[in-house]
């Protein structure tokens, strides 16, 4: 693998050394032509920069799938920060249908520190664990029929720095936040892009899911004062998608409460109570009031059994109680007691959603499979679907504000929600939505898929663009596109294709 990434390195440096020199022989004449040839030569400068900067490798074939893989992957390091000290680590998938063609998609997984790899299984990606086969020897995979991939080419990054096989090379490196991470993947998509041209015109967007709903306008927002100022390269920058979105993390957590009486987990009796007795304030309630309090801790009582992520599937024995308080945190995964990722046998026979990550650890941390994956020795060493322990610094509070600058430059923006998702849910979104007081030009309405109703859309105007499409997503959890792959896959292919839902 060591003389695959030297040989692209080469290439690179080599290709780059050749234009270079064909550029010196260019004839420039007048103003215009003196500034097109300083952009060329820059232009060149960073490609340079870039190429020999970056690793990449293709992957063929993987462990735990018989076959050469159906679809183009490959997966690299790109450095970024001010010493290129920190090492983010992609996985890169060509789109199955047309790869000239179709958007190029920057995928973000939440957490903060949920593995793209999480993403690329569990979620929007080819390949998923084939379960019904597993009997606690090494994972195997199946074709993902309704995978993104199908209808995009998918860049799945670890990010922040700490995340899946993502590393920095110092201990400062380490050291990120919900301002510093933002800044970090918009020099590493520069850079990506600078090494992949080809992709240079395709419809770029920027996607994710949970706690991604914080970096992503953020990273959307930098694209796009990117392209004002003229930094290179230009990206065909058109919008951004976010699933079940943290986002304003006070009204996010507060609208569990209605969420909770809307889908019956608490009575009219309950809920009409505890809007009188803590005036609708549940995240910081006023400690002194003993009765707001007694009602919240009621509440968590008939609650902390319902499963966060999909109140209709079982909660895993194993999983941390939740605490007599509505202020549960901005981490939204669940734990997986050591234990039984080391022993999968151990598992509860009563199955519950949380089993099927075993087999990310199994298969992640085995040395065959990081060999495959073009993983640098001794960088990673206990890999995570979701690290908890990273030295990142939750220090924004809100992103409303970038969505309403992005809406007002006019990019596309999607926002859906699994309906049965309690972590972040749908109320809460829908009351930043509507606070933005965008016209609405499609009033709420159910959207088929098959014939049926997979949930329900509305769409808002803006003076310029395309506007706002909210869409709710039925039976869906924390997060969609893992409970609801085909009707999750349908609504990003027509929201692409500028149809409607």
């Amino acid at each position: 693998m060591a003389h695959l990434i030297s040989g692209r390195k080469m290439e690179a440096r080599s290709r780059s050394a050749d234009i270079a020199k064909k550029s010196r022989c260019l004839r420039i004449s007048g103003n215009n032509g003196k500034y097109v040839g300083w952009m060329w030569m820059h232009f060149l400068l960073v490609l340079l920069l870039s190429a020999t900067a970056t690793s990449m490798s293709v992957v063929e074939t993987l462990p735990g799938y018989s076959d050469p893989l159906p679809f183009n992957l490959e997966t690299g390091y790109v450095p970024v920060g001010e010493t290129d000290d920190i090492q983010l680590f992609y996985y890169f998938i060509e789109s199955q249908r047309n790869p000239v063609k179709d958007p190029l998609v920057l995928w973000l997984t939440g957490g903060p520190g949920c593995s793209a790899l999480s993403g690329l299984i569990y979620e929007i990606g080819p390949l998923t664990f084939d379960y019904n086969s597993f009997n606690g020897s090494f994972p195997t995979f199946s074709v993902n029929p309704q995978a993104w991939t199908e209808i995009a080419n998918v860049i799945f990054l670890d990010a922040p720095v700490g995340t899946g096989f993502s590393y920095s090379t110092s201990a400062e490196g380490y050291y990120t936040s919900d301002i510093k991470s933002p800044n970090d993947i918009y020099l590493f998509l520069r850079k990506w892009i600078l090494d992949h041209p080809k992709f240079l015109k395709n419809p770029l967007y920027v996607a994710g899911d949970s706690y991604s709903g914080v970096i992503v306008p953020q990273v959307s927002l930098l694209i796009s004062d990117g392209n004002i100022a003229g930094s290179l390269p230009p990206m065909n920058f058109l919008g951004y998608i976010l699933g079940n979105p943290v986002t304003d993390q006070h009204g996010d957590e507060n609208s569990r409460m209605k969420y909770f009486h809307r889908l019956t987990l608490i009575s009219d009796e309950i809920y009409e109570s505890v809007k009188e007795s803590c005036k609708g304030e549940y995240v910081y309630p006023d400690l002194t009031n003993s009765t707001c309090l007694d009602d919240i801790g009621l509440i968590a009582e008939c609650t902390k059994n319902v499963n966060d992520a999909q109140i209709l599937e079982p909660k895993c024995s194993f999983a941390t109680p939740r605490p007599k308080t509505m202020n549960w945190g901005r981490k939204f995964f669940d734990d997986i007691p050591d234990e039984i990722i080391q022993s999968p046998t151990k598992r509860q026979e009563n199955w519950c959603r949380n089993q099927n990550y075993v087999l990310s650890y199994i298969w992640a941390n085995d040395e065959t499979v990081q060999k495959a994956l073009g993983i640098r020795n001794g960088t990673i060493t206990d890999w995570k679907r979701c690290n908890k322990s990273l030295a990142y610094e939750s220090n924004l509070n809100t992103v409303i504000h970038y969505h309403e600058e992005l809406l007002k430059r006019g990019y596309r923006t999607l926002v859906y929600s699994g309906d049965h998702d309690m972590m972040i849910p749908y109320v809460g979104t829908l009351v930043w939505i509507n606070n933005l007081h965008l016209p609405v030009v499609d009033g709420w309405r159910p959207w088929f898929v098959g014939g049926q109703i997979a949930g329900f859309t509305e769409k808002y105007s803006t003076t310029k663009g395309d506007g706002l499409t909210f869409a709710l997503v039925k039976g869906g959890g924390h997060t969609a596109p893992e409970y609801k792959p085909q009707e999750c896959l349908e609504m990003a292919d027509r929201w692409m294709s500028f149809y409607a839902l």
